[in-house]
């Protein structure tokens, strides 16, 4: 099933990777923070949804730090920001308990963007992607690395709806910031 137009408002899921994690010694998992790369690139993830005209009217972002602090460096990027869920079931999620949690998003909510990890993000980008423009698909396919971002869109009256092979995958990008940034 492809995305339909008509069918209700049209809605976005924005999908961000956590910037690149640093690995201190004895740190747990759900602990570790972002690498130097990560605290460059997360900035640079915002700024390329503002650029994109990509911003959200609500976020969900898993609670381990280092998806904390992405979100906490892209929304910075924003006049102002949209609120922030902070969800422990984000954490380590696979695709089924990732599309269980969007389900419970409020309907007037247009464009969500859910901050997280793989590989549930990139199973739950591959599976509610009827169809993909261009080589988006495979781009997810080989690799969906940190700070990557997927933009999946579907014309529909609520999350609850939202399932697999539901949406369409318009965008996928991963941004990096520079060094000195």
């Amino acid at each position: 099933m492809t995305a339909r137009a008509g069918v209700g408002p049209m809605r976005r899921l924005v999908v961000l990777r956590h910037a690149k994690s640093a690995w201190p010694e004895g740190a747990a998992d759900h602990e570790r923070p972002l690498a130097p790369r990560g605290l460059r690139d997360a900035p640079a993830a915002g700024r390329a949804l503002a650029e994109a005209d990509c911003l959200p009217d609500l976020a969900l972002c898993s609670t381990a730090v280092r998806a904390r602090q992405t979100w906490e460096l892209a929304s910075q990027q924003w006049g102002t920001p949209p609120p922030v869920r902070y969800d422990r079931r984000l954490y380590a999620a696979d695709a089924e308990e990732l599309l269980a949690v969007l389900r419970e998003v409020p309907p007037e909510v247009e464009t969500l963007l859910l901050v997280g990890h793989n590989p549930g993000l990139e199973e739950l980008v591959l599976d509610l992607s009827g169809d993909g423009l261009d080589d988006t698909l495979d781009q997810v396919r080989t690799k969906f690395p940190t700070s990557a971002v997927a933009v999946l869109a579907w014309h529909g009256t609520g999350w609850s709806a939202l399932g697999p092979g539901t949406a369409l995958l318009t965008a996928v990008s991963v941004p990096r910031g520079k060094k000195g940034e």
